[in-house]
């Protein structure tokens, strides 16, 4: 569980919930009007969590690719610009 503080108090006692991250293993979540605003965490602790983000990215990509190849699924026309559609008057006879 984290300990949360005001931010006002934070900026008063930094130095403190600096150590007490670093040698006391905890995470402080830092408020303003009892919202969450950032977390202290170890330095220890953020390279963990990027960690493990770069590995769900790395099974989501995996997972991706094996599902859907990256091919495409029609031919690939030109990009053209003008007009889309054509007016034809009406041909005599018709």
């Amino acid at each position: 569980m984290a300990y949360e503080i005001p931010v006002t108090q934070a900026r008063a006692e930094l130095a403190e919930l600096i150590n007490r991250v670093v040698y006391g293993g905890e995470r402080v979540v830092v408020t303003r009007h009892g919202k969450p605003l950032v977390a202290l965490v170890s330095a220890a602790d953020l390279e963990e969590l990027e960690a493990t983000q770069r590995e769900e990215e790395q099974r989501a990509t995996s997972s991706l690719s094996s599902v859907h190849p990256l091919t495409p699924s029609a031919p690939v026309e030109p990009r053209r610009f003008g007009i889309a559609a054509e007016h034809r008057s009406p041909q005599v006879g018709d």
